[in-house]
């Protein structure tokens, strides 16, 4: 749509004209249960919107910012203005402004099903609406006239008229209700993108966090069918303990009033950090027995969300290049203060295996940036939420908090709050304060690690005396950029008890190619050396042959959950880059993964392992990788104790290996309750993850996944049951799917997501093969007729990932070379998939040549 796609250019040029004083935000949602016309396409509601707002240059022109299928008046200083003329479907002309303004826009916008804007969801159980807002990061335009960038932010008033027996929420806290109407305190000055309404007969917890003289309100919400599965005491445990830590160590008081968390039924996010306000994807309402590993991602999340109230909503980026500025401190603050602050002290260790593996792919691919990025426009930014602007600039903080020291860094980020409370700010003013407390050179540091792109690897070289003593311990550093690393060097060795422990540590800045580590000169000979011990920087690591040699034998018995989850990070990197064949990456995974303690390391060894047979081993050798990974799977799921996450871990990976006719037997065996493993619970999520192999191989018919649905006839059992549906291996079934997909907009954002990624199955490549032209056809149509989130989540789902052979890169490459004019985030999509693909490749060349 036309002036849909704002650039930064034109953000700035408004930026420096208007300055914005108020909204008052006017919003009547009856519609939202109104089925008097249920065929109405699409749904809308009505937005009533005065904008109060100065302009620098009088008489000069503006614009607001409005998605709405119609409007109905335009009031500018009391002149009506023609909607005709002024209004082109995403922008409303401001002509002739006066010194002040007042803007009043009167329009019908529409309920979203994509997750974008006013999201309208209908529960299957009980036909109960719900609705919620998700703006990140410009989609308030599609529920009120703004002026939709971060740096021109204002207070907002909302009033929300809403059907009888429903409960509104917004970001201020609730001063009256009457008649259906409710009005909400006027906030402190935000940004557009973090105002929220959440609406509709939700479930409703609360409590109170006091912290002295300071007292926070606290809600915590859900859908009614959620209710019996929703643990909000723990929920308000963590929130609590991360309101003290937050207090402890930012010395600024939450600045927001009132604290509600809402989880959300089809959320594209994990989680948004509205002040005051904050919504969460409802999956991290647990509806069978899950593992600590998920109660850790949970509790990551909600102190992520907490550290934007400063991060981010107290003090905000100019603009979206400055991104990292709330997300890599957030990712950061999250995990640093989960460490310190509640049960999951080892969460540095998932953040080592699993939050940086994102970073690492991210960072290698043709459309890696700086932290600090280019963003040219929204499309761009929204492109921008990546593992390099949470994970890789959360590990860059890590580095940095080394760098200067634990106090300085908190220091500095007390500063500046105080000196940017309700401001916008850039790189340069975080760094002004970094270096005034810390005394190091900040632009240098800068210059490296924000605004360079690119991972280095760190490999040692060491060389010993006739005695096997170490005479020196060198550093080698690769990439095309060289940074400076603080790193600690651990020595390890193999006990007689049989455990490889450290011996000796040394902390190093490494710059440069080659950087010798002297404290080590002198030491034993260690049976493995491991650079970025403790995980200072970011880094991949590469190993000396004696360190991969005794991997091969003893990683099991790496004493440390940290250095051992390390390693297993370090042996996936040469597996990506195919310095490891695959399969040899699939056999430290059965020998070892069944002693791993960290159920949430054991999770992303199986996700890899997955990946690795189905992408990365050659295909002469797939099937059989397959078959012995599920037999090792079963091996282990009888292993495990009965009852633990352990065995729940392995019986989930066990169906997601499944691949013989004894596998899918033991597996209806044990929905039928036919067969048993000691201590193994069947609940209905589990049933659900056993059921898509059945289905995906043709055991679990149509009849069987409806007779399913019936037990579980929720909307999380819709979304399997559909997933379980593309799943099915018939040509029939795929087409079916495919046009579900691409050729109608029926579907929810989450049904998209369940049909796509059951259609995708690596056990039916012959299946898939017709639709790789198909692709090609149809993503620059996608791409300019659904939304953004849709058109990414089709564009990188459907890609034929799964057609891994030169026919299909050159067929990549040939729709690159002919639409270089498409739009970049487009071409960004497809770059980055092709650049998965050549990766491949180039591993399965690397398997095949093992073989």
């Amino acid at each position: 749509m036309p002036g849909e796609n704002l650039s930064r250019d034109e953000a700035r040029e408004r930026a420096e004209l208007l300055s914005v004083d108020r909204y008052e935000v006017a919003l009547d949602l009856r519609s939202a249960v109104d089925e008097n016309d249920p065929a109405e396409k699409p749904r809308t509601f009505r937005s009533v919107t005065t904008i109060r707002f100065r302009s620098a240059v009088p008489g000069a022109a503006s614009f607001a910012d409005l998605i709405a299928p119609s409007v109905n008046a335009v009031t500018l200083n009391g002149r009506p203005l023609d909607p005709a003329e002024v209004f082109d479907g995403a922008r409303i002309a401001l002509p002739d402004l006066d010194s002040d303004n007042v803007l009043v826009v009167d329009a019908n916008c529409a309920y979203s099903r994509t997750g974008e804007g006013m999201h309208r969801f209908v529960d299957p159980e009980d036909g109960e609406v719900y609705l919620y807002t998700q703006y990140e990061p410009a989609d308030a335009r599609r529920v009120y006239a703004t002026f939709e960038q971060p740096d021109l932010k204002a207070p907002h008033r909302f009033e929300v008229t809403a059907p009888e027996g429903w409960q509104v929420w917004s970001n201020g806290a609730e001063e009256s209700r009457e008649g259906g109407v409710w009005r909400f305190a006027e906030t402190a000055p935000i940004s557009t993108y973090i105002t929220c309404v959440v609406a509709g007969p939700y479930h409703y917890v609360t409590d109170t966090y006091t912290r002295g003289d300071l007292t926070i309100p606290l809600g915590a919400m859900c859908r009614k069918g959620l209710a019996k599965h929703f643990d909000a005491e723990d929920v308000f445990l963590v929130t609590k303990q991360g309101f003290d830590f937050f207090h402890e160590h930012f010395d600024y008081p939450y600045p927001f009033g009132k604290y509600d968390q809402a989880f959300v039924p089809e959320y594209n996010l994990g989680a948004m950090e509205n002040p005051g306000m904050v919504t969460f994807r409802e999956e991290y309402i647990f509806r069978g027995k899950v593992t600590r590993a998920a109660y850790e991602r949970r509790c990551n999340t909600i102190l992520h969300e907490m550290a934007h109230m400063w991060f981010g909503d107290l003090v905000t980026m100019k603009w979206w290049d400055d991104l990292w500025l709330k997300e890599s401190f957030a990712d950061f603050m999250g995990t640093f203060s989960q460490v310190e602050a509640t049960r999951f002290d080892q969460a540095w260790v998932t953040f080592a295996n699993n939050r940086k593996a994102w970073a690492y792919r991210a960072d290698q691919l043709p459309s890696t940036h700086p932290i600090t990025a280019d963003i040219r426009d929204l499309e761009d930014a929204k492109l921008n939420f990546d593992g390099i602007t949470y994970a890789k600039g959360a590990a860059v903080l890590k580095q940095l908090v080394a760098y200067v020291g634990r106090e300085a860094f908190l220091e500095g980020a007390r500063r500046y709050f105080k000196a940017n409370a309700y401001g916008n700010t850039t790189l340069d003013d975080l760094l002004a304060v970094l270096g005034e407390v810390s005394g190091r050179d900040m632009a240098a540091w800068s210059r490296s690690w924000l605004q360079t792109s690119g991972v280095n690897a760190l490999t040692p070289a060491v060389t010993y005396d006739a005695a096997g003593r170490i005479t020196e311990l060198a550093v080698l550093q690769e990439g095309d950029e060289l940074r400076p690393h603080r790193v600690a060097v651990g020595l390890y060795r193999l006990e007689s008890t049989g455990a490889v422990v450290r011996y000796a540590r040394a902390e190093a800045d490494v710059s440069g190619e080659r950087t010798v580590v002297g404290e080590l000169t002198g030491m034993e000979r260690p049976d493995l050396v491991l650079v970025n011990d403790d995980d200072l920087t970011y880094c991949k690591i590469r190993f000396d042959e004696g360190s991969l040699a005794t991997l091969r034998r003893h990683l099991g018995d790496v004493s440390d959950p940290l250095a051992r989850a390390l390693c297993w990070s370090a042996l996936w990197n040469l597996t990506r880059d195919g310095l490891m064949p695959a399969r040899d990456f699939l056999s430290l995974v059965l020998a070892f993964a069944g002693r791993e303690s960290d159920v949430g390391v054991l999770q992303m060894l199986h996700a890899q392992a997955l990946g690795a047979v189905t992408h990365y081993a050659a295909p002469a050798w797939r099937e059989q990788g397959a078959r012995e990974l599920a037999a090792g799977a079963l091996h282990e799921l009888r292993l495990a104790e009965p009852g633990s996450e352990h065995q729940l871990t392995w019986a989930r990976f066990f169906a997601a290996s499944a691949s013989s006719e004894g596998d899918f037997q033991l597996l209806q065996g044990l929905l039928e309750g036919s067969a048993r493993i000691d201590g193994l619970e069947v609940d209905q999520e589990l049933r659900w993850d056993f059921l898509l192999p059945l289905a995906t191989h043709g055991v679990a018919d149509e009849g069987v996944l409806a007779a399913e649905l019936s037990r579980d006839d929720t909307a999380s059992g819709k979304r399997h049951q559909v997933r379980c549906l593309a799943a099915r291996p018939s040509a029939a079934v795929k087409d079916q799917a495919w046009a579900a997909v691409v050729e109608s907009d029926a579907l929810s954002n989450a049904l998209v997501e369940a049909t796509i990624s059951g259609m995708q199955q690596p056990s039916q490549r012959a299946l898939l093969s017709p639709y790789t032209d198909r692709y090609f056809e149809v993503i620059e149509r996608i791409w300019a007729e659904r939304s953004i989130q849709i058109g990414m989540d089709v564009v990188r789902g459907l890609f034929p990932a799964l057609q891994d052979d030169r026919t299909t890169l050159a067929a990549t490459d040939a729709w690159l070379a002919a639409h270089e004019d498409a739009a970049p985030a487009l071409r960004r999509l497809v770059l980055e998939s092709r650049d998965d693909l050549a990766r491949a490749l180039r591993a399965q060349d690397c398997d095949a040549a093992a073989g």
